[in-house]
């Protein structure tokens, strides 16, 4: 039986979704590397989190696993019901477990869209993040890749992550940011994008602090919260 969105819903992406939704991250191995031990649990876990417990707002990223949670998502949930949010991020490396770092080249931004698609079964990202802006690469390149990814009908919507006020500044001056996605919780207790985002109507999702992994691949998944709009 399908329950009320817990937390209540927030417009993201065009769609309403709840404002608590499952980060898949934890639902990989150990370092966020590879699959997890127990992959019947992690499919289970994505089941009851859309079917049981009415969460529609799935996050996730090319670089969990690398593409481990990407391929657990379609496995458990395609097709997917029109009203569930899948929200991925491009433009992390992963050199190895536990290992990142961001590579905004415009070329591999475009192929990582291009390998989403195919590993989801997806005509369109419906939300896409840039997981991180990089610092080596010119900021306008690596917007202007993302609008053209946009413009072609492969991204739906752009959000950005773990950014700035002078980063949503900058992109906003070209792009409609759908989705901002920073650390905020009972650790991180303040972001000084919050505001800004308010003040622009962009929603905030918060990310949980950081843990030690469970013993147990899949013991806890994570959790995100939209929590500004």
């Amino acid at each position: 039986m399908t329950q009320t969105p817990p937390g209540g819903t927030i417009a993201i992406a065009g769609k309403t979704v709840s404002r608590l939704g499952l980060g898949t991250m934890r639902l990989t191995g150990p370092g966020i590397w590879d699959d997890p031990a127990d992959r019947d649990t992690a499919l289970s876990i994505l089941n009851q989190a859309v079917d049981t417990y009415g969460i529609n707002h799935i996050d996730t990223a090319d670089a969990y696993g690398p593409h481990t949670a990407e391929q657990l998502i379609h496995d458990a949930l395609f097709p997917y019901p029109d009203h569930v949010l899948i929200a991925t991020k491009i433009g992390m490396v992963r050199p190895g477990p536990g290992q990142w770092m961001p590579l905004g080249n415009p070329y591999y931004l475009r192929a990582r869209v291009e390998a989403s698609l195919r590993r989801l079964q997806a005509d369109r990202l419906d939300l896409c993040y840039l997981h991180r802006i990089d610092p080596e690469v010119a900021l306008d390149d690596q917007i202007a890749v993302m609008q053209a990814l946009q413009d072609e009908g492969k991204i739906g919507h752009i959000g950005l992550s773990k950014v700035t006020p002078e980063h949503i500044r900058l992109v906003s001056e070209h792009l409609t940011i759908a989705a901002v996605q920073n650390a905020l919780n009972t650790h991180d207790r303040f972001d000084d994008t919050v505001g800004l985002c308010g003040e622009l109507g962009i929603p905030v999702r918060g990310l949980p602090a950081t843990r030690r992994r469970p013993s147990r691949p899949c013991q806890r998944a994570g959790r995100t919260a939209a929590v500004a709009s």
